[in-house]
């Protein structure tokens, strides 16, 4: 089956990921171009929500529902179609994307196989954990790649809390404990989130448990935390962690994953209820049995200075998913938010130069620093720009800086007006429900 055509001299342009880069993308060319050509994102979820904020929906300091966008609505406001499906392959020869059959939970099909055309095609379709094949991490452990898989985690929380409280408490060692893989700013976040969580749900009434029943680890196979950042920030974390009693081991290496817990190189033991995977990411499996694109040991697809995939003019590639060149540091555009961000800039420039017959230009990556949020307790980060170099923040500035990366993404999808009104919503929101969700 095939999606219909778009009307006769219209160009047909296809984003295929509804991610921070893709969907600032197709908001953009919609709003642009819509009215000349044909604007279609096709994603597998019916909503979107910006994917720093995962680690605040698993811990339950966040409700998705309260901060998600829906695709339909978004792209009927703004000159774009939304398509409902998953990529699973792509014919170049016919200019066709291939999407898989969509089932429910009870696994009826719901939406067959189909194709859909394009003339230029965008692939945006972000990253997933990398268990980088040790025995035992997909059956037993949690990951945080989208919405569902992160209420997933806060509702096997919910559920072992409301357990122990009904039977009086931890009876057993790592009853509650919660055992995460990965000291990068996932898994720092992440930490931080639940921390907070425990002492929330205590206050609720769940006092049968008590926060010091509850042992959070990070377990890093790097001798630091966050070991692609400046070693401050490692040093800074770690301090903040361990001030919360969040359990931090360094330089030890997963080598199997348990019903009861993490089993390490070393011959250590974690034993630990919940388990979260947030060490290392690839671009999704499908991508590399794709034999018409270009991709690497992580999936990604290469791409050339200008964002073009390496065999194809008309397919350009962004953010997690893309190989793209930083010949200043002889390697590859990092796996950030603000990466997908700047390429779904130059993207949209070049798009609108190919059809205007203009040469393409090139991308230069900008690294305006990091930033890791420890909840209510600390921001950490580096800033990066041309008049100061490198600055060291943290504390509330650099949790005002943190909180402004999101108003940012949304400011490229609603504008400011509506960005006002989103704050003073969620400005009352905050006030009249719990501080954290209980369902």
């Amino acid at each position: 089956m095939s999606e219909t055509k778009a009307g006769p001299g219209r160009h047909r342009i296809v984003v295929v990921g509804g991610g921070a880069g893709g969907l600032e993308l197709v908001t953009r060319l919609g709003k642009r171009l819509g009215k000349k050509a044909e604007i279609t994102l096709i994603d597998c979820s019916r909503t979107h929500l910006w994917k720093p904020l995962l680690h605040e929906v698993a811990a339950g300091t966040l409700d998705s529902h309260d901060d998600e966008l829906e695709y339909l609505a978004h792209a009927s406001s703004n000159g774009f179609r939304y398509v409902l499906g998953r990529m699973d392959g792509l014919d170049r020869a016919n200019k066709q994307v291939h999407l898989a059959a969509m089932v429910n939970e009870k696994g009826e099909e719901i939406m067959p196989p189909r194709t859909h055309p394009y003339d230029i095609l965008v692939i945006a379709v972000g990253s997933i954990c990398n268990d980088f094949g040790i025995p035992g991490v997909t059956e037993h452990c949690l990951f945080l790649d989208t919405t569902e898989q992160a209420e997933q985690f806060q509702n096997r929380l919910l559920e072992a809390y409301f357990h122990a409280h009904a039977t009086g408490g931890v009876k057993e060692i790592g009853q509650l404990d919660i055992a995460i893989v990965g000291g990068g700013a996932t898994g720092i976040e992440l930490s931080a989130q639940l921390h907070q969580a425990t002492r929330l749900l205590s206050a609720y009434g769940l006092d049968n448990v008590k926060p010091s029943d509850i042992q959070i680890h990070i377990i890093e196979a790097a001798d630091r935390l966050l070991p692609g950042l400046p070693e401050r920030l490692s040093k800074s974390s770690l301090k903040q962690l361990e001030s919360l009693g969040i359990q931090v081991h360094l330089g030890e290496r997963i080598v199997e994953v348990t019903q009861e817990g993490m089993k390490t190189q070393s011959g250590h033991f974690i034993p630990a209820a919940l388990k979260v995977w947030a060490a290392g990411v690839k671009a999704p499996d499908f991508l590399k049995s794709i034999k018409d694109l270009e991709t690497n040991q992580l999936n990604q697809i290469v791409v050339r200075q200008t964002l073009q995939t390496t065999v194809d003019d008309d397919i350009f590639a962004i953010g997690d998913c893309a190989a793209c060149p930083w010949p200043e540091k002889n390697a590859t555009v990092p796996p950030r938010a603000q990466s997908a961000h700047q390429q779904a800039s130059l993207v949209l420039k070049n798009i609108q130069r190919k059809l205007e017959g203009k040469p393409l230009l090139n991308f230069r990556y900008k690294d305006y620093g990091s930033l890791v949020s420890l909840g209510k307790y600390s921001t950490v980060g580096n800033l990066m720009g041309n008049l100061l170099g490198t600055v060291m923040i943290e504390g509330l500035i650099a949790r005002l800086v943190y909180l402004s990366l999101y108003k940012m993404h949304q400011l490229a999808l609603f504008g400011p007006f509506r960005v006002g009104m989103l704050m003073v919503a969620g400005f009352f929101r905050r006030r009249l429900q719990p501080k954290i969700k209980l369902h």
